[in-house]
């Protein structure tokens, strides 16, 4: 269990004024934090002014980089061995914050996981779902919330990710995975998000592709395998069919049955190549 003294909170905000004052004083009454660091990712209103008035450490960005690149400026910055992340819109209550911090030491990664009911709207339900069930699979671990950016971290397991972290909202995706991937201890504690204060910047249309380019990218980096194999399996077995009914049916194999099964094999090797590398990558991980 890690002493709150020991953990930086970190909370990535743009345009938060109305709520994060609220945030930063009853996260500083919740517990002896380290420090509570609020990274104002270049907002237009007096989100800074508020977040120092209530005694959180600010850094300000000149302009506005992404959602993903404040958290990264934070975990650059932050003093403390281990990291809780929050957004400053007032979704988490401080409980749940201390709650995510006392499994810390135990665990490398403890992620808030919504119960769906709380996650704003069907669409986003939905998405989020479809985004969870892909995960799992990709990750062979049930993933219940892949994209809540609530979680706290050992601070150097997320240093040793940081090159990976993109700079818009697909930094919990990126983490989650790459915990998950390279056999850190992950856990995922229940939490009940509020309504928040103000209106969400995540759009599903626009955002979501990007979530799944990122879980790709990050499956391709960890075990490629998991991805490069089933496209194998699928067009392997469409040319083989394909080709075992023409035969019965014409005595002939199509031209279209052929490229098939050597699609299946170039990505079947493509596969193979890049699992090699990805375990050569982590040859001199300690």
């Amino acid at each position: 269990m890690a002493d709150p003294r020991t953990v930086s909170v970190v909370i990535p905000a743009l345009n938060e004024a109305a709520a994060i004052a609220e945030v930063v004083r009853q996260l500083s009454g919740a517990a002896a934090w380290a420090e509570i660091l609020v990274v104002d990712d270049g907002s237009s209103d007096d989100t800074a002014a508020r977040a120092t008035a209530a005694g959180a450490r600010v850094l300000r960005h000149p302009y506005t980089k992404g959602n993903g690149a404040a958290v990264k400026t934070g975990i650059r910055a932050a003093s403390g061995e281990y990291l809780l992340i929050m957004d400053g819109d007032g979704q988490h209550p401080p409980s749940d914050a201390v709650r995510l911090a006392s499994r810390l030491g135990e665990y490398d990664l403890v992620v808030g996981a919504r119960a769906p009911v709380t996650q704003a709207g069907l669409t986003r339900r939905a998405g989020n779902a479809v985004l969870n069930g892909l995960a799992s699979f990709l990750t062979e671990r049930e993933i219940p919330d892949l994209t809540s950016g609530f979680r706290a971290a050992r601070r150097e397991c997320l240093l040793e990710f940081l090159h990976l972290l993109p700079n818009g909202f697909s930094t919990p995706t990126t983490t989650t995975m790459a915990f998950v991937r390279a056999g850190y201890n992950v856990a995922f504690e229940p939490v009940d998000a509020r309504q928040r204060v103000g209106e969400s910047k995540i759009r599903l249309s626009r955002d979501g592709p990007k979530f799944l380019l990122i879980m790709m990218r990050v499956m391709t980096i960890f075990s490629p395998l998991r991805i490069f194999l089933p496209i194998s399996v699928v067009s392997f077995l469409a040319g083989a069919a394909y080709a075992l009914y023409t035969i019965i049916e014409q005595g002939k194999i199509p031209n279209g049955a052929v490229l098939l099964i050597m699609f299946a094999v170039i990505v079947f090797l493509v596969g193979l190549v890049s699992d090699q590398v990805a375990a050569l990558r982590f040859d001199g991980r300690k």
